[in-house]
């Protein structure tokens, strides 16, 4: 959510699906089915609405859940009619749903057309059929291709979510999803690393230790290289890792896996940390006891500096430095200036130093 694009969530809670997803806690049962009513429904967006200082900003409603199209056809109908009904009176601007690649097909997507959905995001989770059977998805590769397609021919917004971290998922097999993904050319992406939740397969797989989480470092190296690529092919990557809530944290709902209520700042600070290494390496010897300088835009200050200062700890450390000083300068968010004091001076761009990177794998 940005200043200027506000979302409504519209949570879906299903009370039964028939696939058993080994990293979900949902019960298998058949047939799929909510207890959101449209009351609800209206209530929320009302609830939203009435918050808004004013209009000037895109107003979307997004309904999450994982399986929208999955829900009976009468009730999905009863659901999308009101924020269909607000989006006719100008109040919202657009709807969203999510849902699984094999429930798309003709007639769901003429239903949603009904309905003026404009963006539809598919779990795909994984390229890899292996990958894919070990997590119970119930779907292979070939459907993901189809609904994909699918999707863009009926003029919808394509959205691609993938997990990174699942049972016989690897650094490769992740870099090819997101390879293929930048063929299926998605409006936005998603990227979650995979946790250990309660009450799931994936719990009793971990506890009988047949399964590994990734470690956060792992996670976050993973992530770094796939928002770097997605934003090499200008592929808007919305969220990476899930919304922290009172229950989704460590200790409570998560057993294990790399959780990080700020996980994209990890990711954004490696890239850089990245970027300034890949330049300073080159100048060991003239970095000893020296302050270096960076100049940036103010919006990329806390990233270029790391978390607690990390990337500050880490050049200090790896160069010798004196001190690193970070300063704001009114020049593009891809420009960062680069000065090793009574020694070197240069102009890097994130963009090029992400093609130079991406070109590498």
């Amino acid at each position: 959510m940005s200043k200027n694009h506000y979302i409504i969530p519209i949570f879906v809670p299903h009370l039964g699906c028939p696939h058993d997803c080994v990293f979900c806690n949902q019960r298998r049962i058949t047939g799929l089915s909510t207890d959101v009513t449209p009351n609800y429904v209206r209530k929320t967006i009302e609830e939203h609405l009435s918050t808004f200082p004013n209009r000037k900003i895109t107003i979307e409603v997004a309904f999450y859940g994982g399986s929208f199209t999955g829900i009976q056809n009468s009730i999905q109908k009863e659901l999308l009619a009101v924020p269909f009904e607000y989006k006719n009176k100008g109040k919202i601007d657009a709807i969203r749903l999510s849902t699984r690649p094999d429930y798309i097909d003709k007639e769901v997507l003429n239903l949603l057309n009904e309905y003026k959905v404009d963006t539809i995001e598919l779990g795909v989770q994984s390229l890899n059929d292996e990958v894919l059977n070990k997590s119970g998805r119930g779907h292979n590769v070939q459907q993901v291709y189809i609904a994909s397609k699918l999707i863009k021919e009926y003029g919808f917004n394509l959205g691609l979510q993938m997990m990174i971290g699942l049972v016989e998922d690897n650094r490769e097999r992740a870099i090819f999803t997101a390879k293929e993904f930048v063929k299926l050319e998605p409006y936005c992406v998603r990227i979650y690393p995979t946790l250990v939740i309660k009450d799931t397969y994936l719990e009793k797989m971990y506890n009988n230790n047949d399964y590994t989480p990734l470690s956060l470092e792992e996670a976050v190296d993973t992530a770094t290289i796939l928002l770097m690529l997605f934003e090499y092919y200008n592929i808007n990557v919305i969220r990476i890792g899930l919304q922290p809530t009172d229950n989704i944290r460590l200790g409570k709902d998560v057993i294990a896996g790399p959780f990080h209520p700020s996980i994209r700042q990890l990711v954004e600070s490696n890239i850089y940390r990245i970027i300034l290494k890949d330049y300073l390496d080159r100048y060991y010897e003239d970095m000893f006891n020296k302050t270096l300088i960076i100049e940036t835009n103010g919006k990329n200050i806390s990233n270029i500096a790391g978390q607690k200062s990390s990337n500050i700890d880490f050049m200090v450390d790896r160069y010798k430095l004196k001190n690193v000083k970070i300063y704001i300068k009114d020049i593009p968010r891809d420009i960062i200036e680069i000065t090793i004091v009574n020694s070197k001076k240069a102009t890097l761009s994130r963009k090029k130093a992400i093609e130079n990177y991406i070109k590498k794998i």
